[in-house]
């Protein structure tokens, strides 16, 4: 789209109203949008035209629809996070990431559903409903940025920012069939994001790019990349693209499931294709599950769900009844276990740093890993457990594929390989050490271009 800008093969104006046209035509069906700034986006267009008809220089978007998730600032649009105990919140100003991404040219259509307070795998609160997958309308998208991979899977945007604390990118773009990239944490400044990057959040969450190619992914954090002194976990790490030479010496170990949850045979088949895809083209691909996963499990639930838990109690007191069930869900989960204790909480952020230091001596040897997304393909609005190789798989077990990940701060993308018996996409996850993310990146291109890349559903 925007070299077909640069080269004035349409126009930003004529980019825009397709965008809103699939909008005004699909959208009813997906409810992937919370607000659609069409007069804005308009506006922006002209913008973008005058300054293509001056000869001005233009940044890598310039002109390029996106959409931004329902819990990132955008000034003067409506950032509720899917809670009745944020309705109405507008900032002033836009996040750091946004205004980046507007500086590269981009254009904001508008911003997209989430889950209340993103505490959930699939998309649904009492301000604006239930967002459904375009792949079968039945069935979710993904939480929590699951407006934004609906949006972008039924090209009703380019591409879009959501934000991760335990899959919220990566299952999204599994479940819908597009790519997802969850860089390190500081990557990409979480500052104007709700929850707030401080404490668990800086630790766990992150914010990055969703894109229906591995290529837009690259270009959105090249843009978006780099220190802001706001965000805790800024650091000042360039970014590093490997030559070719570089992407073939990395070697690649791969799992197929974690030899606690089982995963759909189709999984299997994704995650031996993508592997047998790289070892076609000449990388060094072996089998290997690396120690730790399970116990990295356990220490993320005690930061994402105890406290993260204890962060959202104090806002939802009193208004109980204001508060959505999916979100309920999640507190009691919570609440039907001990209570986190100041000794709990410390032991866990000692044995997360000498897990990491474990971990990623095993990533000396194998510094990519190849491994499903999760235990099963999108599914159906509500459900929360699923037979899979003759056994019941609950909720959080089945998304347990993501959480080690954000336990250990490892980037890791999702590129779309496979298919269900039912249609349905199904993606590969490949994972770097820390801000490794253009070796993660480089070995995605590979998996993408040897399995196939996006398609469109239809809706």
């Amino acid at each position: 789209m925007a070299a077909g800008i640069r080269e004035r093969r349409f126009s930003p104006s004529e980019l825009v109203e397709a965008h809103l046209e699939r909008i005004a035509r699909f959208n009813p069906k997906l409810n992937a949008f919370v607000a659609v700034d069409a007069e804005g986006a308009r506006l922006q267009a002209k913008d973008a035209e005058a300054a293509v008809r001056r000869g001005q220089a233009v940044g890598p978007l310039h002109g390029v629809p996106v959409t931004i998730k329902g819990s990132i600032d955008v000034a003067g649009m409506l950032c509720e996070t899917g809670s009745r105990l944020r309705a109405g919140t507008r900032p002033a100003a836009d996040a750091t990431l946004v205004a980046r991404l507007r500086s590269a040219g981009a254009i904001v259509l508008g911003n997209t559903n989430v889950p209340e307070m993103l505490m959930a795998y699939e998309t649904d609160n009492l301000l604006y409903g239930r967002t459904n997958s375009p792949w079968d309308l039945a069935r979710t998208p993904g939480g929590s940025s699951g407006g934004e991979s609906a949006a972008i899977a039924a090209c009703l945007s380019a591409g879009g920012v959501g934000s991760d604390g335990g899959g919220s990118i990566r299952i999204p773009a599994h479940f819908t069939g597009i790519c997802g990239l969850k860089p390190t944490p500081g990557r990409i400044p979480s500052t104007g994001h709700f929850p707030g990057s401080a404490g668990p959040f800086a630790l766990l969450g992150v914010v990055g790019p969703l894109a229906r190619t591995v290529a837009d992914v690259e270009i959105m954090l090249e843009v978006m990349a780099g220190p802001d002194v706001r965000d805790p976990t800024t650091a000042p790490v360039p970014l590093r693209r490997p030559v070719e030479g570089e992407t073939r010496r990395l070697r690649i170990g791969w799992f197929e499931d974690d030899g606690r949850t089982p995963v759909t045979s189709e999984t299997r088949n994704a995650v031996r294709a993508a592997a047998h895809a790289l070892a076609e083209q000449g990388l060094e691909v072996e089998p290997f599950r690396p120690e730790g996963l399970e116990r990295a499990r356990q220490l993320w639930w005690v930061l994402f769900g105890h406290a993260v838990s204890m962060l959202l109690r104090p806002m939802v007191a009193g208004r109980e009844a204001d508060v959505s069930p999916i979100l309920k869900e999640f507190l009691a989960i919570v609440a039907a276990e001990p209570p986190l204790t100041l000794e709990l909480l410390m032991n866990t952020l000692l044995e997360r740093d000498a897990l990491r230091a474990k971990f990623f001596a095993q990533m000396e040897k194998f510094p990519i890993l190849l491994c499903p997304v999760c235990a099963v393909p999108a599914f159906r609005h509500g459900e929360r457990e699923w037979p899979v190789e003759g056994r019941r798989v609950g909720y959080l077990e089945a998304m347990s594929y993501t959480q080690w990940f954000n336990l250990l701060a490892n980037p890791a993308a999702v590129v779309p390989v496979g298919r269900s018996p039912e249609g349905l996409p199904i993606g590969v996850q490949i994972v770097g050490r820390p801000w490794e993310e253009g070796a993660v990146l480089a070995v995605a291109a590979k998996i993408e271009a040897a399995c196939g890349s996006y398609r469109r559903p239809s809706l």
